[in-house]
C-alpha cells in the first residue's frame, strides 16, 4: 500500500519483510508497558501491526510512545523484525512480525473515544449511530463494507457478461402512487410545484424498455417514507433489473445465475440451481407466510375435515384447523404452556396439543375424538413415538398467521434452523388484494404487473379471481427480490388501474407519460427488484441491514449522527416558497 506518505498498509507485513525499512500509518488501537518495553498495536482498515518501542533501539521513539493514547493517528518509521519463538499470533496476517521504531510522528491527537474500538465491546445502538465514524472503525464494520463493496463488484461483473447495460435513473420524479409515501422535495423555480424521491425506478425502467434497451440494470438508490424495522431503511439500495422479450422462466435463470456467482464469488459457496418454486397458496397453506424459510421441517397440516368430525365444539365450529407435528419432543408442561402464551399473544384464541408415545394419543382434549378420528389424526400428521401435535382452530387467516410465527418459535426452541442458504421462488400471487382501510381492491405487488393471459377476461366482472405473472425470490424466510412481467399493452394497463379506482383523467394525471410511451410500440418486457442491502447483510449473517449501510438512520427515521432531519432557516424555507405556521401552532 505504498504511498507518498507509507509504505505498507497495517495488514500487509509479512515474514519476507523482515530486515526492510517501512513506514506505517494508523490508529493507536491498544498499548502495553511490559518492562520498560512499550507495545502498540496500530490499526488501519487492512489490518493491525505491532510497533515495538526499545529504548534499547532507539530511545527517543520510546519517550515520544509514553505520550501516544488510543486512537492517536501517528506515522511510524521503522524496522521489521521476526517475531521471538513463542510470541506469534496466528490470529493476524501480521502477526509473524514485528516493527522497531525508529521515529514517530504525531498526525493528529484524539480525545477519549465514547465507544469502544473493539468488535467484542460493543456499544448500544444509538451511541453506534451517534459516532458512527468510531464505529465505522471497528474490524468487523470494516469487514462487512469490504464484503459490500466486492459483491456490487460481482453484480456488476456479471450483469456486464450478460450483456446488460447499466443506466442511471433519475432522483427527482414525479409523484406517483407506488404502495408507501413519497418524500417531496418542493421546487424554487416553479413555486407551488414538488418533486418525489423515487420509491423505485419502477416507471423509467419500463420507459428504457420501450426506448429499446432491452437488457437493463442498476444499483439505485430507493426512498420511501414509511414505518421503519430492522429490514427497512427510509433509503435503500436494490439491484434493478429489465428485459425485455422475456417470460418468467428468463427472469429465474438471469437471477439465479447472478446468486450463484455473488455467493461463489464472495463466499466461495457454491449455491444450487435450479431454486424451488411454491404457488403463494401452497406457501400460505404449509407455511403461513409468503416467504417461508426453508431450512427446517415443521410444515402445516390442515385437518380441517377430521376436526369437524370430532365433538370438540372449539375445533367443529372453526373456519380452519391446522396443526404441526414437533417430532421426537420432549417439551415439559412448563414449555407447552409457553408454547400457548406465544400463540395467544400473537391473537390466537388458543393452542391445543395431543402427545403421542407410539401407541396412544394423550390429552385433555383427546376424549373428543373416538378410536377411527384419533387413527386419521395419526395417519394425517404422520405422527411417530414422541410426537408433539399442536392445534389451533380459528379463522383462516389468523390459523396461517399464528401457525406461521409458532413454526419459527418451535425451531429456535428446538435449534433446528441449519446454517444454510435456502431459495425459493413464490408464484402465481393473486393480481389483487382487499385492503381493508381503503375498502376496495389494491394491487398485490404494484399496477404495473401483467395478469395471466387466460385471466384477463376477469378483469371487469371479477377481479379478484385474477392472477399476476408475478414471483418474489425468498432467502431463508426473508423476502430478498420481488418482480413481475410488466403490462405492456395501454388498453390492459388502463383496464387494471380501473380497477383499483382510477379514472381516466387521474390516469393521464399520474401516468399519462408512461401511458403515452406504450402508444410508440412498447415491447413485452418484464423485470424484478432485488433488496441489496439486504442481501449482503445475509451474507454476513445479519437480519439487520443498518450493519452493511454505512450511515443508516435508526428507528424513528433519524440520523443521531447528522441530526438529521433538521429544521430549515427562514431564508432557505422562504426560496422554496414554503410556510411552516400548520407546524409552529401544533
Amino acid at each position: 500500500m505504498k504511498t507518498t506518505i507509507r509504505t505498507h498498509s497495517c495488514g500487509e507485513l509479512t515474514k519476507k519483510d523482515v530486515s526492510k525499512n517501512v513506514i506505517l500509518c494508523g490508529w493507536i488501537h491498544s498499548s502495553r508497558d511490559h518492562g520498560g518495553v512499550i507495545f502498540i498495536d496500530l490499526r488501519d482498515r487492512y489490518g493491525l501491526t505491532q510497533l515495538v518501542f526499545d529504548p534499547k533501539f532507539n530511545k527517543e521513539s520510546y519517550k515520544e510512545a509514553e505520550k501516544l493514547r488510543r486512537e492517536f493517528v501517528i506515522k511510524a518509521n521503522g524496522v521489521v523484525k521476526a517475531r521471538k519463538k513463542g510470541m506469534i499470533n496466528k490470529k493476524i496476517k501480521t502477526g509473524e512480525i514485528e516493527v522497531f521504531i525508529k521515529s514517530i510522528e504525531i498526525l493528529n491527537e484524539s480525545s477519549v473515544p465514547p465507544i469502544e474500538i473493539d468488535d467484542n465491546k460493543e456499544a448500544n445502538e444509538d451511541l453506534r449511530l451517534k459516532y458512527r465514524y468510531l464505529d465505522l472503525r471497528r474490524p468487523k464494520m470494516v469487514k462487512q463494507l469490504e464484503l459490500r463493496h466486492k459483491a456490487a463488484q460481482a453484480v456488476r461483473e456479471y450483469f456486464d457478461k450478460e450483456k446488460f447495460i447499466e443506466v442511471e435513473t433519475p432522483i427527482l420524479v414525479r409523484a406517483t402512487p407506488e404502495g408507501a409515501r413519497d418524500y417531496i422535495i418542493p421546487s424554487r423555480v416553479h413555486p407551488g410545484k414538488f418533486y418525489a424521491l423515487p420509491q423505485s425506478p419502477q416507471l423509467y425502467k419500463q420507459i428504457l424498455m420501450v426506448s429499446g434497451f432491452d437488457r437493463y440494470y442498476q444499483l439505485p438508490r430507493c426512498l420511501r417514507d414509511e414505518d421503519l424495522r430492522a429490514d427497512r431503511q427510509p433509503e435503500h439500495t436494490q439491484i434493478d433489473v429489465e428485459m425485455s422479450f422475456i417470460t418468467e422462466e428468463d427472469i429465474y435463470k438471469t437471477i439465479e445465475g447472478l446468486i450463484k456467482h455473488v455467493f461463489k464469488k464472495i463466499l466461495n459457496i457454491e449455491i444450487k440451481t435450479p431454486f424451488q418454486r411454491i404457488t403463494h397458496k401452497e406457501a400460505i397453506e404449509k407455511y403461513g407466510v409468503d416467504k417461508p424459510d426453508l431450512r427446517f421441517g415443521l410444515e402445516m397440516i390442515d385437518i380441517t375435515e377430521i376436526a369437524k368430525k370430532s365433538s370438540f365444539q372449539i375445533f367443529k365450529q372453526a373456519q380452519k384447523t391446522k396443526c404441526i407435528n414437533v417430532p421426537n419432543s420432549n417439551f415439559s408442561r412448563k414449555e407447552i404452556d409457553s408454547l400457548i402464551e406465544f400463540a395467544a399473544k400473537n391473537n390466537a384464541k388458543g393452542l391445543s396439543w395431543i402427545k403421542y408415545d407410539g401407541k396412544n394419543l394423550e390429552s385433555s382434549i383427546v376424549k373428543f375424538f373416538n378410536e377411527k378420528l384419533q387413527k386419521e389424526i395419526i395417519k394425517k400428521t404422520n405422527a411417530n413415538k414422541d410426537s408433539l401435535l399442536l392445534f389451533i382452530a380459528d379463522d383462516e387467516a389468523i390459523v396461517n398467521e399464528v401457525m406461521g410465527k409458532l413454526r419459527t418459535e418451535l425451531a429456535q426452541k428446538l435449534n433446528l434452523i441449519k446454517n444454510e442458504h435456502e431459495f425459493c421462488w413464490i408464484t402465481n400471487f393473486p393480481l389483487f388484494e382487499w385492503n381493508e382501510e381503503e375498502q376496495k381492491l389494491t394491487p398485490c405487488h404494484h399496477m404495473f404487473t401483467m395478469p395471466k393471459l387466460d385471466e384477463i377476461k376477469l378483469l371487469e366482472k371479477e377481479p379478484g379471481k385474477v392472477h399476476g405473472q408475478l414471483y418474489d425470490l425468498v432467502l431463508n424466510g426473508v423476502e430478498l427480490g420481488s418482480g413481475s412481467i410488466r403490462i405492456h399493452r395501454r388498453d390492459i394497463q388502463q383496464k387494471v388501474m380501473k380497477v383499483i379506482g382510477l379514472n381516466e383523467k387521474e390516469l393521464e394525471h399520474k401516468f399519462g407519460f408512461l401511458l403515452n410511451a406504450f402508444k410508440y410500440g412498447a415491447p413485452p418486457h418484464g423485470g424484478i427488484a432485488l433488496g441489496f442491502d439486504r442481501l449482503v447483510a445475509l451474507m454476513c449473517g445479519y437480519n439487520d441491514i443498518r450493519e452493511v449501510i454505512a450511515f443508516p438512520k435508526n428507528k424513528a427515521a433519524q440520523c443521531p449522527m447528522d441530526e438529521s432531519p433538521s429544521q430549515i432557516d427562514e431564508k432557505q424555507l422562504k426560496e422554496a416558497h414554503i410556510k411552516t405556521d400548520t407546524v409552529k401552532n401544533k
